[in-house]
């Protein structure tokens, strides 16, 4: 239950930035600010960068020979947490990432005909999105039968579940050089169970 709630929690908080980060460059002419600093332009890497960078500010590593041992078993628990996320977000962003209520209601308005007509992209801030969930969505939406959709949810479960064992022994690997204090503070950032 651990696990889940740290999912929904990161998850939420991914989105809550996303959209604020959007919001922000569209009221300021996308000049400068954000991550990436252009309208449109979001960059992971940059925010990756930043959050690694207020990890090591939270962690108190003063040390560059402790900040070297730390920070790319740091960078890979960061990667895993967000693929692994990234795969729940995905479902909850509507329609495997595929759109939004406009899509489950038919498109009835503007906003929906205009966010149908928008590039899908296969990418975003969680890395490549999951092709196994997008596949079950279809499935969905096509109203396949039983047979296929179990097939499908299968294919989904054993991608989380990698997806999973994955961000486990990033996780394990990361605890291996952390202190007592800085192994709590990557527990709350979701970096290690």
């Amino acid at each position: 239950m651990n696990i889940l709630r740290q999912t929904l929690l990161a998850g939420a908080c991914a989105f809550a930035l996303v959209a604020t980060s959007g919001n922000l460059m569209a009221q300021g002419g996308g000049g400068g600010g954000g991550f990436g600093g252009g309208r449109g332009n979001f960059d992971p890497a940059q925010m990756k960068e930043m959050r690694l960078a207020d990890l090591r500010d939270q962690m108190e590593v003063k040390d560059d020979a402790e900040w070297s041992a730390i920070q790319g078993k740091l960078s890979k628990a960061f990667d895993a947490s967000m693929t692994l996320r990234g795969m729940t977000m995905q479902g909850m962003m509507g329609r495997g990432g595929r759109g939004g209520r406009g899509a489950r209601n038919g498109g009835n308005n503007a906003a929906d005909d205009q966010q149908a007509q928008r590039p899908q992209r296969r990418n975003n801030m969680f890395g490549e999105a999951s092709t196994t969930l997008e596949a079950l969505q279809k499935a969905i939406d096509d109203k396949a039968p039983a047979a296929e959709l179990k097939a499908k949810l299968a294919a989904y479960r054993a991608e989380l579940k990698d997806r999973q064992a994955k961000f486990d022994a990033a996780s394990e690997d990361l605890r291996s050089v952390l202190t007592a204090r800085q192994e709590a503070i990557a527990a709350v950032a979701g970096l290690v169970n």
